[in-house]
Parts: structure tokens; sequence; C-alpha cells
């Protein structure tokens, strides 16, 4: 229920953070073109609180916070008294008509802008791109343990975040890229990744683990929590051991130790088992036995827990100085734009699947998860959505921001505007595009929300 609740609440807070600056955009150009704006409302429905200011413009917050509007005076919607029509949205000159529709993706992109580079002063903390364990194409393309990727298909990289978003594109589009990386000596060296090998059905979320990298961070150590005492190991491990080798093979992590039991117990016999004691390093013979649980019927076990496993620390953080951050927030929001774009353009051409495209659940699971993370992550979320909303918008659909652009576009170009028949077909096309896409992406939160 918590979860629940906060997620209501980040995505409230979110969705009525970034529509109001949206709208506002809307207003701000608007009033600079002498428009009359009759009502600036954060929300649907009816008013919960509203007031007027000295231009007659009401402001409104209204019930349902999922989204909001600007209210110009325009004669197509009622009648305008002639002293007033100069002032009505549809006798503007049709660039100013395009700049007040533009002005709310551009308000959007700004903030994106703003964000991130709020993010960097506080400083975004992350993971640094550190080989823990590497196989398939990662493997052969000769990626070690220990080894840190620093540019991926040229764009550099300093976190694990980064690299899945270099990687992603490339993967999409099964192309092999050169990977730039650093051994644990200092040695640079650039390595071909073949991800024209991945899978056909590879999983666009964890597209680093699909080519085999698996992080740092995510190998816990083999440290143990409790030892049973109806097990074989009881006696001989202690509470607190860390796990070096089994059978005179190594354990890398926590996952490592179960498999290496297992072999042991089909092999038969004894095994050294290689602990970590208090600085000193043991070897301990050990006989696993044939485990009694149904699910791991035949299975060797020695009797030992390990801890619960815990989210790691952090180990990078990009932060810069007011002014270096000000290049980096702009240069992150170029690549944001790019992927974005990118994959809108994949999934139109089926090259990514239609299940990128999310709904207000997933959204909502987000900004709760996010908000989670810190401050610093809670920020990249709403850059991330407010850029989001500033590309939706400038789709070329009817209703959307977009959709009238292109009216206006067709009306340079033709010397008069559409017809109000055109247009009245154009919004009842955009109306079913836009349901559509609503309608995939809530099929979508459904699906992320069932059982796997």
């Amino acid at each position: 229920m918590g979860d629940f609740i906060g997620s209501l609440w980040w995505l409230a807070v979110s969705l009525g953070l970034l529509v109001t600056f949206h709208e506002f955009g809307h207003y701000w150009v608007a009033r600079r073109c002498g428009v009359d704006v009759l009502r600036f409302s954060v929300g649907f429905g009816r008013p919960l609180w509203s007031r007027r200011d000295r231009h007659g413009t009401e402001f409104a917050l209204a019930a349902i916070p999922l989204g909001g509007y600007v209210k110009m005076l325009d004669e197509r919607e009622a009648e305008v008294p002639v002293q007033r029509q100069a002032h009505a949205f549809n006798r503007q000159s049709v660039w100013r008509r395009i700049a007040i529709v533009a002005a709310g993706p551009a308000a959007n992109l700004l903030l994106c802008i703003a964000l991130l580079w709020v993010m960097f002063l506080v400083g975004r903390q992350d993971y640094a791109p550190l080989v823990g364990r590497s196989g398939g194409v990662a493997a052969e393309a000769g990626f070690r343990p220990g080894d840190r990727l620093v540019e991926v298909a040229g764009r550099p990289v300093a976190t694990w975040t980064e690299v899945a978003m270099a990687m992603a594109a490339p993967a999409l589009d099964r192309r092999d890229i050169e990977v730039r990386a650093e051994d644990p000596e200092g040695r640079e060296a650039v390595r071909t990744l073949r991800l024209s090998q991945l899978p056909a059905d590879l999983d666009e979320r964890r597209i680093p683990e699909q080519a085999g990298f698996t992080w740092h961070f995510l190998l816990a150590p083999a440290r143990i929590d409790s030892v049973r005492e109806d097990g074989p190991a009881h006696g001989v491990l202690l509470p607190g051991d860390l796990v070096l080798a089994v059978d005179g093979q190594p354990v890398d992590a926590a996952d490592g130790v179960a498999p290496q039991v297992q072999a042991l117990g089909e092999r038969g016999g004894p095994g050294m088992v290689e602990v970590e004691r208090d600085g000193e390093r043991l070897a301990l013979e050990l006989q696993p036995r044939r485990s009694t649980d149904p699910r791991r019927a035949g299975a060797g076990e020695l009797g030992i827990a390990r801890a619960p496993p815990q989210a790691p620390e952090y180990d990078a953080v990009q932060r810069f100085g007011p002014l270096a951050a000000v290049p980096a927030a702009v240069r992150e929001t170029g690549r944001l734009a790019s992927d974005s774009l990118g994959m809108m353009r994949r999934m139109l051409t089926g090259e990514a699947s239609v299940k990128n495209l999310s709904g207000p659940v997933t959204i909502a699971r987000a900004a709760n998860a996010s908000a989670k993370r810190g401050a610093d992550w809670f920020l990249y979320f709403l850059a991330l959505l407010s850029l989001s909303l500033a590309i939706i918008n400038l789709l070329p659909i009817p209703i959307l921001d977009g959709g009238h652009l292109l009216y206006y576009l067709i009306e340079l170009v033709k010397g008069s505007p559409l017809s109000e028949r055109a247009m009245v077909a154009g919004q009842y096309v955009g109306l079913a595009l836009l349901a559509g896409l609503m309608g995939l992406a809530f099929y979508n939160d459904i699906l992320g929300l069932m059982p796997r």
C-alpha cells in the first residue's frame, strides 16, 4: 500500500510540475503577443481554488491533477466583443500563433536543461562501469573482471547507466561497436563488441547483461551469515567466513557458491572449501550432502546461508560546478533527445518493441522508485519526463501542439488557413491516434503488473 500511495503522490507531483511549466510557456508567450488569456488551470474538473489577476486571467487549481490547460480568447469558441477581437488568438498572425503553440514544448525543453543543471550541481550518484564478470559476446571480445569501460561507440561513459544508454541503439540495430576499456593496471584497449551476435529475443531493458556484462556492484561477497546445526558445515565453517574457493574453483561472488557446491556433490567425495577468517586464508575439508528439499532434489548442500542481499553503495558521482554544469546539462539533453527519437523511430519501423511505450502506471512506479533513490535521480527522472512531454507534444498529431503547428505550416504554404471541415476531420483523426497510443500504453502497463 505504501508503494501504491507513494506512486500516486509522485505521479501527481511530477505531472503537476511539468504541465504547469508547459502551460506557462503558452501563457507567457500569448501575453507577450497581446492575446487575452481567460484561464490558466492546473488540473482538470471542478476548481478547488481560483483567483483572478488584474488582466482578467483566472488561475485555477482543479480536482484532477493529471494535466492542465490555458484557455485563450478565441472567436471559434465563443462570441467576442468587437473591442476585444484584436486580442483573440484566431486574429493573430500565423507566426504569432506558431510562437504561442511552440512555447509549451519549448518550456519543457528548457525545464529539462534546468533540472539536469541542478542535478549536476547536486551530483548524480551511480555505479562505476567496472566489469565484475564477463560472458557471451563480452567475454569473446576480451573483457575481463576489473576492466573499466571508458567509451562505448564513440560516446564517453562514466557510469553503468551511461553504458546501457550507449549500447541500446547499436544493440537494437544489431550493429557491432568499438568499446574502449582500461584494465586494472591502467592499460587501455579498444575491443570490438559484436552486438550483431545477440539473440533474436533480446530483452531491450537489459542490453549490457544480454551482452554478457555483470557489473562489479552486482556481485555480493560470498560471506556466510549462518550455519545450520544439522548441516555438513557445522563446526567447520563459521558465520562471517568469506568463501574464496570450492574444490579448487575460485568463487568471485555469493551466487557462485551453490553451483560449485553442487558440482562437488555430483563428483562425490570430500573437497576443500577455502575461506578467509580474521584475515587468514584457511582450506577446510567438507563433504556435501544431498538436499532433502524437493525443489532441489539431488543437489549438494553444505547447510550454510548468506546474509540477505543489500543495495550496494554508490561508487561514482557526476558533479560539476555552476558554470561547467551548463554545457553538461545541454549535452545530456541532446543525448536523451537523440536516444528518445531513435527509440520512437525504431518502434515505428518495428526494430524495437512497442512494449517500450509506457503509460501512467509505469510512469507512477518510475517516479516513486526514482524518488526513493534520492533527489539526484528524481531530478533526472523529471528532466527525462519533461523532455518526453516536449517531444510527444511536437508529434504532428492533430489536438497535440505538433498538430496545430502542422496546420500553421500548411497555412504558410497555402497562403490561407485550412477549412473548418478539414480541421475538424483532423481532430477526429488525432483523437483516434491518441486513443490508440493511450490504449497500447495502458496495455503495456497492465502486462508490467502481471507476475512473470
